[in-house]
């Protein structure tokens, strides 16, 4: 099968379509015919030789797909709500027809989506409803799953607090502000233009700021201080983000695009009863992603179906042209997700 190799770690040239062989579904397995794999931050820098993929997984890059299913292993149809491996000795969810060759479905990867077809374990699966775009549907796993697993399970967010988003117009960002609305959270985000401002009000932000203009904390503060903080900055933001918490705020990181390390007064943090959590999705043991993908299935899904929550895309590459679909992402002048299309 065809897939995007990276010849070498390097810019996005380094991004070649070459042969590999054909994925084999496992026990507790489904083998998709990839239709379309969503870009993320961390597919940039596994190219750059900084991420490689984990244990198990295909060394080319591609963390959440779109497809059918072409090919199901033991036990894999008895997973039908993403809770993984059953009681002791089994495979399997409880009741209920699992997944069958021929359903739509969408999945979370530690990578290989960029590529015709991929092997994934059923309980990082979920089933792409028939109002959704199946080429859109790649955008959404990896975004969900990474804006649940932290705003919510993690920082506990709730109706009626306040949540700022670092990023707002980025795919985590608009899924992180549709979220945050549908739960009854105030939502804030920072962006740097108009254009991306606009489009996080229209997703259904209250609190629009603009980065290069404005101070973020100067301006939470004035609005009461953000209960949970959502930032892919990292370093450069932790004292900023500090100071914008509310009392008993929480701070969830999930990158570091400042690079570098950060200084952080403990005493501010104190002050404020604050709470820092760092996380990663990509490199989660497969039972914690079942997890997720299951509490995600029950909570999120539902808001997907009735169109409460969509994807939002920014563009669509072929396959062969995921250099140039790199670059995109990497100028940042986007808004959501982009997608390369099989």
């Amino acid at each position: 099968m065809r897939a995007v190799l990276i010849t070498a770690p390097g810019g996005p040239s380094v991004l070649q379509p070459g042969e590999v062989p054909d994925p084999v579904a496992g026990p507790g397995e489904l083998v998709i015919d990839v239709v379309a794999a969503g870009l993320n931050r961390a597919d940039v820098l596994q190219r750059r030789g900084a991420y490689p993929s984990p244990a198990g997984w295909p060394e080319w890059p591609g963390l959440e797909v779109s497809g059918i299913v072409s090919e199901v292993g033991v036990g894999a149809e008895g997973v039908p709500d993403g809770s993984g491996f059953g009681g002791a000795g089994g495979f399997g969810g409880a009741g209920g027809a699992g997944f069958a060759v021929g359903d739509r479905v969408c999945a979370l990867l530690g990578g290989g989506g960029y590529a015709e077809r991929v092997a994934v374990p059923a309980a990082q699966v979920l089933p792409v409803p028939d109002e959704v775009d199946l080429v859109d549907a790649a955008g959404l796993p990896e975004v969900v799953a990474t804006v649940w697993a932290n705003v919510f399970l993690l920082a506990g967010l709730r109706a009626g607090e306040t949540l700022l988003v670092h990023g707002g117009s980025s795919g985590i960002g608009t899924m992180a502000v549709q979220l945050g609305r549908a739960f009854g959270a105030r939502v804030a985000v920072t962006a740097r233009s108009a254009e991306k401002l606009e489009a996080c009000r229209e997703l259904g932000a209250d609190i629009l700021i603009d980065y290069t203009t404005s101070d973020f904390a100067e301006r939470i503060r004035a609005e009461g201080g953000a209960d949970v903080i959502l930032d892919v900055v990292g370093a450069d933001y932790l004292e900023r983000n500090i100071d914008a918490l509310a009392t008993n705020g929480r701070i969830v990181t999930i990158a570091n695009l400042a690079g570098g390390p950060a200084a952080i007064d403990l005493g501010a943090l104190m002050a404020k009863r604050g709470t820092l959590s760092a996380t990663s999705l990509r490199a989660r043991p497969a039972k914690e992603k079942a997890a997720i993908i299951a509490s995600v299935r029950e909570n999120v899904w539902p808001l997907v179906e009735n169109g409460t929550v969509r994807p939002v895309v920014a563009a669509r590459f072929p396959l062969a042209e995921a250099g140039e679909a790199q670059r995109l992402l990497e100028g940042s002048t986007h808004i959501g997700k982009i997608l390369l299309t099989v």
